[in-house]
Formats: C-alpha cells, sequence, structure tokens
C-alpha cells in the first residue's frame, strides 16, 4: 500500500538526543569529528563511516552520491573510486566539493566543504589490496556511471573475472584512484527540542580555525 502523499507533510519528531554547547567544542574541528564518528559507530549506526558527497558538472548541475569515508587527517578526508566515473569527470572540471555526514540515530550532521587533489598511486595500491578480492573484482567489471544491457552482463564478466583469478592475483586497474579532501570549513549540527538545534562552524584562517555558533 503506497503511503497518502498527503501525509508526508505531518512527518516529524522531537531531537532530545542531546546538545552541543561551546564548551563541548575542540580547538580543531578534526578532534570534534573523530569523537562523533566514535560515538556514531559505537551507536550501532549502519555504515558511519558513509558520507554524501556533492560534485557540480561543467553546467553547473549538483550531483550527490554516498561514498565511504576510508581515511582522515587534521587537514583531509579521503575517499577512493574510479576515475572514469561521473563524479572522477566533475572533479578534473572543478575540485570543489562538499560533504555530509548524517547521524539520524544520534541527531547529529556534519558538513564539510573543501577542494580536492588526487592521492598518489603508490598510496592507491596500498589501498587497493586492503579490499577484499571481490571487491577487487567488481572494480574491473564496472564500468562505473556508464549505461549497460543487463545486470546480467555485469555478474557474467564478475564470474568470468573470478574463475581466471581463482588462485592469481588480481591485478591493480590503472583507472582505480583516490582523493584527499582538503577541508576548507566543518560544520557540526546537534538537534536540538522545538527545532532549536544547535550549529558550530569551524572555518579555515591562515593556520587556525575560527569557530562560530550558527542560528538553527
Amino acid at each position: 500500500m503506497l503511503m497518502d502523499k498527503t501525509n508526508i507533510s505531518n512527518i516529524r519528531r522531537e531531537y532530545i538526543s542531546g546538545q552541543l554547547r561551546h564548551t563541548d567544542l575542540t580547538n580543531h574541528p578534526i578532534q570534534l569529528f573523530s569523537v562523533w564518528l566514535h560515538q556514531a559507530y559505537f551507536s550501532k549506526i549502519p555504515d558511519p563511516t558513509a558520507m554524501c558527497l556533492a560534485t557540480v558538472d561543467h553546467t553547473g548541475q549538483p550531483y550527490q552520491r554516498v561514498v565511504l569515508l576510508k581515511n582522515f587527517t587534521n587537514k583531509e578526508m579521503i575517499f577512493y573510486t574510479n576515475l572514469s566515473s561521473r563524479k572522477a569527470m566533475h572533479l578534473a572540471n572543478n575540485p570543489k566539493v562538499s560533504l555530509c555526514f548524517l547521524w539520524n540515530v544520534i541527531d547529529r550532521q556534519v558538513i564539510i566543504t573543501g577542494s580536492v587533489n588526487k592521492l598518489p598511486e603508490k598510496e592507491v595500491l596500498k589501498h587497493f589490496y586492503t579490499r577484499p578480492k571481490n571487491n577487487q573484482i567488481s572494480a574491473w567489471v564496472s564500468n562505473q556511471s556508464k549505461v549497460i544491457s543487463s545486470k546480467d552482463l555485469l555478474e557474467n564478466k564478475f564470474l568470468e573475472f573470478k574463475k581466471n583469478h581463482l588462485h592469481k592475483k588480481v591485478p591493480f586497474p590503472e583507472f582505480w584512484g583516490g582523493y584527499k579532501i582538503n577541508i576548507n570549513s566543518m560544520e557540526f549540527w546537534q538537534g536540538g527540542t522545538h527545532r532549536l538545534h544547535d550549529r558550530f562552524i569551524y572555518q579555515r584562517y591562515k593556520h587556525t580555525w575560527r569557530i562560530y555558533r550558527l542560528s538553527p
């Protein structure tokens, strides 16, 4: 039975998980992000490292998709992808991106802006061989973002490749790469009762961070 679309506007809940006070903030946003990610993981949130990545194509059309965070440093967020994918084409034209982590079980979001640089092949190679072998194979058989005639074609290619490499190492695909997102800002959002949410944004200023509270 389909949901009555007239009732969609009535879907809401109160956010009661907690508050974010100025005294809870850290000097560096990555320190707070690390704490929140840790808490998201132990809250049993599915895919706590999932982040919505927004890019813009050559016409100015924004696109979004969910990718997995694979590492982070004091200045960077790191993810991997097919270098012939749609997102990679966008990044070649416009390196500016936005990320959003949504941890709704604990009523939190983190929004990040920045620009990307490609990771060196040595680092990408090292990561590629930490992936499960089936995932390594899928990187070869999926021409990411391209039109395919059927799922059967993709699955048959996967099975054939797997059979041919049953006792062999999967070769490293030169079209597989990674990106580091150089962080310019990080906003921390904690849901509040009566929609009085707590929002703090860290903005990079030279070699330091400036912190501002934002109105919800």
